[in-house]
């Protein structure tokens, strides 16, 4: 018996920067509860964006935020994970020789600087993020859970270098086309996913899991039911046990329906 459900949002249930999920699914996580089973929603999104998202369900799931760095319901944080500061203060230099954009997370709020306002549009549009725009990201004094680099397109090879130089020292994970993650050592969807499944007392057989990117893979190989979405990576077809349709084809809906 499933008593766990676990997605990705972007490029698994949405299209990147989305956030009109298909009313549907609604209607389905209240089903699922109903049943017994439990609905989290793993995303290297902030936890808010993710609130909005399921805003009418909001109170009955999981927030697998910052790619697992939080952890929460019902608006509470029940796991942080956060960052020694100065490295954090590294990487921010480092991400910008290089011409890269820096997104910088806190455990409530993201700061960018005020210089990038089209950026800072596109986060407060479409993933309705709280943000907090800076003069200097280095001079940000707060908890830190996630430091980011964006890109348009093509970030993977374009921080190469900065996955090789600091890649013993934080966990680095390329979601998508235009972000590269950096958490604690540790931290991924992976073992988020994990952490909740000991808190509820429910094992990797009972769980089904839905992604698309390289960020999913570690949350994939908790689960037996490991789904992939059909625009997903091939790495994360060949990490997975089976497959459903594509984003925008509502995949995931198809597959969950069959639960409900």
């Amino acid at each position: 018996m499933i008593r766990l459900v676990v997605s990705d949002i972007d490029g698994t249930l949405l299209e990147d920067g989305g956030n009109q999920l298909n009313p549907e699914y609604f209607d389905v996580i209240r089903k699922l509860r109903e049943q017994g089973m439990q609905f989290a929603a793993a995303s290297g999104r902030q936890w808010a964006s993710i609130e909005r998202v399921f805003d009418p369900v909001k109170e009955k799931i999981f927030y697998l935020s910052d790619n697992g760095a939080y952890i929460g319901c019902h608006g509470r944080n029940l796991y942080l994970n956060t960052i020694d500061t100065e490295l954090v203060r590294s990487m921010i230099r480092d991400i910008q020789k290089e011409g890269l954009s820096v997104v910088l997370s806190g455990p409530d709020v993201v700061y960018l600087d005020k210089r990038d306002q089209e950026l800072c549009q596109w986060l407060l549009d479409g993933y309705k993020y709280r943000l907090v725009q800076v003069e200097d990201l280095l001079a940000v004094e707060a908890p830190f859970i996630k430091v980011s680099a964006y890109r348009k397109e093509a970030v993977e090879p374009a921080t190469k270098g900065l996955r090789e130089r600091y890649g013993d020292r934080l966990k680095i994970a390329i979601s998508g086309d235009m972000w590269m993650d950096c958490m604690a050592i540790g931290v991924n969807k992976g073992a988020a996913v994990r952490l909740l499944q000991e808190s509820l007392n429910i094992s990797p057989k009972e769980t089904m899991v839905f992604g698309d990117q390289l960020n999913d893979i570690e949350m994939l190989g908790q689960a037996y039911y490991s789904f992939a979405v059909g625009n997903a990576r091939p790495e994360v077809r060949r990490a997975a046990r089976f497959q459903t349709d594509t984003n925008v084809r509502d995949g995931v809906l198809k597959t969950l329906k069959l639960l409900a």
